[in-house]
């Protein structure tokens, strides 16, 4: 029961602005980029990171095939039914609007990027850091920086008065354009009513039920703490909603995850006055409320991360940055925070309890019914990998402060 050599536990390599989804009991990730020697190097395009949630452990990196997409950050990556789309981002040519995707659930073992050409509609102009709901097998699109030519400039762009050439324009959007997954068809509904939120790129998004939320973001110099939400049926904005009582700060590159049925996790992100955050909020749909968490660490702040639910409410981080991407790109992060946001089932619990124990218990443990010591297994192993990362970060942490002295 021993558990795996400490070189097995491989860990993704640290990026931003990467691309992050859940499928079963599995963690994706693909793409962004890191800083070497202060210059951007994009990751490459035809690598799958892959995290099992029960053992803790991430797999050995898969390589990919197929019709790949470009090495690229600032892509908006979402699943639906066991693949995972990629949509627009930034590369060594320019803003994309190319739409990818790949089986997740492959029973070969081999992971084939598809490119789609074949659809109907016309899909948005070129932009990255934007973001995305998923709802009845549609991937509905919000916002982003990015181009458009002279007779392509309407209310829905805010043109970059800094950045210009000739007939192409860079700015933000707050257009909204869906893809049905089923007929292959984008579209860009007719909003019925509303204020819609001003236009902006390094936001964050989430659904819960029929409505899809907006928090924050970036336009020009202004970084915004304003939450909007649409009806994903009915196409209505709600205008800027009300908050009672206390709010987060401005910032732009954070998360916002759905937790439950009425709770969405806010954390992270980039503020006004350039300081990378480590806050994390919950907010009330039926309350209509914010409420900081208080028992998070301060010195693991994130930007540009991404965060996705896990099985049990875990709210999983990874990745981002740890500085401020626009004045140090040096901070990097390959690191997994995880957040729980709900109370655990007994039987997490029990399993938890056997796992970091499992020397005491390593006689009682073989006599488990077969089903249940395989879950035990699982978290001797799950265990053994945290405590390997812990004791590595802490003699990272001593071997840079004796340098320092």
């Amino acid at each position: 029961m021993a558990a795996e050599p400490a070189e097995q536990f491989c860990v993704a390599e640290e990026r931003s602005g990467h691309c992050a989804v859940v499928d079963g009991n599995f963690l994706y990730v693909w793409g962004g980029y890191v800083s070497i020697e202060e210059n951007e190097v994009y990751l490459p395009n035809d690598e799958l990171w892959i995290y099992e949630m029960d053992s803790g452990l991430w797999q050995t990196m898969h390589l990919m095939e197929g019709e790949l997409p470009t090495c690229m950050s600032g892509s908006c990556g979402a699943s639906i039914n066991g693949k995972l789309y990629i949509f627009g981002g930034f590369d060594d040519k320019g803003y994309s609007n190319r739409l990818y995707y790949v089986n997740l659930r492959t029973k070969t073992g081999t992971y084939r990027w598809k490119k789609i050409t074949n659809f109907k509609g016309q899909p948005p102009t070129p932009r990255d850091k934007l973001s995305c709901w998923v709802y009845k097998d549609r991937l509905i699109y919000f916002g982003g920086y990015g181009c458009r030519k002279h007779n392509e400039l309407d209310d829905c762009f805010d043109v970059h008065d800094a950045f210009w050439e000739g007939q192409i324009f860079w700015g933000w959007h707050n257009d909204v354009h869906v893809f049905d997954t089923t007929t292959q068809t984008w579209s860009q509904p007719a909003i019925r009513g509303g204020d819609p939120p001003q236009p902006r790129a390094a936001h964050t998004c989430a659904v819960l039920g029929n409505k899809g939320y907006i928090f924050g973001g970036r336009v020009l110099q202004t970084r915004m703490n304003d939450l909007h939400c649409l009806n994903l049926d009915t196409w209505t904005w709600s205008g800027r909603i009300n908050i009672s009582g206390e709010k987060p700060k401005d910032r732009s590159w954070h998360t916002l995850t759905p937790i439950g049925d009425d709770r969405l996790f806010l954390f992270g992100g980039l503020s006004s006055d350039n300081v990378p955050l480590s806050d994390g909020w919950i907010h009330s749909i039926t309350t209509n409320g914010w409420k900081q968490l208080t028992h998070l660490p301060k010195s693991r702040p994130r930007l540009w991360h991404t965060a996705c639910l896990g099985k049990e409410g875990e709210v999983m981080v990874f990745g981002g940055s740890k500085d401020d991407l626009l004045f140090m790109d040096t901070g990097h992060c390959s690191d997994l925070l995880i957040f729980q946001t709900q109370p655990y089932s007994l039987l997490r619990l029990c399993l938890d309890c056997i796992g970091k124990n499992a020397a005491l218990l390593e006689n009682q443990i073989p006599c488990l019914p077969s089903k249940l010591l395989q879950e035990v297994l699982k978290k001797i192993t799950f265990w053994a990998a945290v405590t390997h990362r812990q004791e590595r970060k802490a003699e990272t942490e001593r071997q840079s402060q004796l340098h320092t002295t």
